[in-house]
């Protein structure tokens, strides 16, 4: 069985533990020991979100990069030498598509979930819509990272394929190397879908 390779984001406050190959399959808590926990918690759900097979081995640490204030806000952000390495052509097209199944996973979790949802101890937290919105324009904002630049609402669908027309042409000179920018919009896209999994009535 091959291992599940990810690296460690250490911040000064968060860890991230990130998968190399799973776009979205990336959790952070305090501590490394604390986030390849939680990383490995997520495998059945993160199945349940691709819709596919998903069978890795045991996670394997293929190195562990610096975060930086990004990474203590709570979002992977910094970048490590597999960065510079290109995907091969079928990788690509493959990690690609698990984006696609990472928004129909959050699609489907949206499509089942009542608009409010759960506060927290002191009424904070966003309802579904809120979260759906920010997510879109979330979208719209990484997209310029590779060079897609769509207007204020546009369709999402639109919003979706340009970007992933952009990650598999390979856009040269982007502000993000393509394997992070698929890493990056997996993994905010799932994230947000737990969050409605969790606080939904």
């Amino acid at each position: 069985m091959t291992a599940a390779r990810v690296y460690l984001e250490e911040g000064a406050r968060s860890v991230f533990a990130v998968s190399l190959d799973w776009p979205g399959w990336c959790r952070r808590a305090d501590t490394a020991d604390g986030a390849l926990d939680e990383h490995d918690a997520y495998r059945v759900r993160y199945a349940d979100k691709i819709g596919g097979r998903f069978d890795p081995g045991p996670l394997e640490v293929v190195g562990t990069i610096p975060g930086n204030r990004t990474t203590d806000f709570g979002a992977p952000d910094a970048r490590g030498p597999w960065d510079v390495e290109d995907l091969s052509a079928s990788d690509l097209q493959r990690q690609v598509g698990l984006l696609g199944d990472c928004w129909s996973g959050f699609d489907r979790v949206v499509a089942i979930s009542s608009e409010a949802l759960r506060k927290g101890p002191r009424g904070g937290g966003r309802d579904r819509d809120a979260i759906v919105d920010h997510v879109r324009e979330a979208e719209r904002s990484y997209g310029r990272k590779i060079g897609v630049r769509m207007p204020p609402r546009s369709e999402w669908s639109e919003q979706r394929t340009a970007i992933a027309a952009a990650l598999l042409a390979r856009l040269s000179e982007t502000a993000w190397p393509i394997g992070h920018a698929i890493r990056r919009l997996a993994w905010h896209v799932l994230d947000h879908a737990w969050e409605v999994e969790d606080k939904r009535s």
